[in-house]
Parts: structure tokens; sequence; C-alpha cells
């Protein structure tokens, strides 16, 4: 129960991490609806377990590796520019081509998926708070599996409540409105790659991960 307990509060307040995938996640669900903002919030979901997955048996060496190859910051950084640019320059359909059909749910299932696993510092940050995270659970693999189950579900029952409450604009949204926030998206997701790349060409010693988990747990009060 104390694992359950102090992974609530991390799952919520992921949930509201600022990135491309909270912006898409509030415009498909704005434009396509509650069934929409579900699926392609599964799809995100799904990316999540296969990188916490990779984290868990990749550990600490891992984190080392990717630390030394910054040009995977640089490829993932070029997607999310080029899909950004995309989604910037892309003319909207008619409004009565936006509400997905049950064809398109898979598809947006694909769309989360990829949108969160292009991001490597999304698994970046799942190692780094596996190497946290994991002494305070005594590295053991059940109770390891309870604090990350709990932090998910908290982060999709979150998540439902923005798409709920995002689906309530849907009524409000007009054509030049929604071409606005398809170009607003746009920029955001063309800033996130722009990080993303400038990630990849900071220098090593700037771009030590090693360095900022020391510091981190030497932050950690003692038990």
């Amino acid at each position: 129960m104390d694992d359950i307990q102090a992974a609530i509060p991390l799952g919520f307040l992921l949930s509201f991490m600022i990135g491309p995938v909270f912006f898409v996640l509030l415009e498909t669900s704005a434009t396509k609806g509650f069934r929409a903002g579900v699926f392609f919030d599964i799809g995100v979901i799904i990316a999540d377990i296969v990188f916490l997955t990779i984290a868990y048996f990749s550990s600490f060496q891992l984190l080392e590796n990717l630390s030394n190859q910054p040009g995977l910051f640089v490829f993932g950084g070029t997607i999310l520019l080029v899909y950004g640019i995309v989604i910037f320059i892309k003319k909207t359909r008619k409004k009565a081509n936006l509400k997905a059909s049950t064809g398109t749910y898979l598809g947006l299932v694909v769309k989360g998926f990829l949108l969160n696993f292009i991001n490597i510092g999304v698994l970046v940050f799942w190692l780094g708070l596996i190497v946290i995270v994991g002494p305070s659970l005594d590295n053991e693999g059940d109770r390891i599996l309870v604090f990350f189950s709990t932090v998910l579900i908290v982060y999709f029952i979150t998540d439902l409540v923005k798409i709920i409450l995002a689906k309530q604009l849907k009524r409000y949204l007009t054509q030049e409105r929604i071409l606005l926030i398809k170009k607003v998206l746009g920029i955001v997701i063309i800033v996130c790659g722009i990080v993303l790349i400038t990630k990849g060409f900071l220098p090593k010693e700037k771009f030590n991960i090693q360095d900022g988990i020391e510091r981190i747990s030497e932050k950690k009060p003692a038990n």
C-alpha cells in the first residue's frame, strides 16, 4: 500500500507533463471525440510499457549507453520536427470528416505509440526513474511492478478526465478554430523537436546523465 500511495501523485503529475503527446491528446479529443482520444492514449500507454520493460531489464547500463549516443536524440527530434512541420502546413479537412470512424481507431493507437516512442527522452526518463526509485523498492520485481503499474493506471485515469474536458470544446470548434489549433499544435511539436535535437548537440559534459542521477540521489533524504 505504501508503494501504491507513493505512485499515485507521480502518475497524476506525469499526466500534466507538457510535451507533444499532451497537446496531440487534447487536440484529438476536441476534434474527433472521446473514443478517438482514448484510443490515442492507449497507444501512448503501450509505448510507455515498452519503455518501462526495456528500462527494467537494461537498467543503468542502457542509460549510460544512451548518454554516449546523443545521435538518438537528434534522430527522434528530427522526426518530431518534420511531423510538426507537416501538421503546421497541412490543410484541415472539412468538419464533417473530422469524426473518427471505426477503421481509424487502430491508426490512432499506432499514432499515439509512435509519437511517444520516437521521443528517446521518454525512455531516458523511465530509465532514470527506475535507477532512482528501484533502491527504495529494494529492487524487488513485484514491488517495482506494483509501483509502475499504479503510475500508469493513475496516468491513464487522469488522461480520461482531460479527454472528457477537451471533448466539451468540440461544440465550439469552427473550421477556422480547428485550423488555428492545428497550427499551434504544429508549432509546439516543432519546438519539442528542436529541443530534442539540441540535446543531441550538447557537449558531453553537459549531457552526463549519470552525474544528474547522482545529484538527485544525493538530495534524497536518508531512510
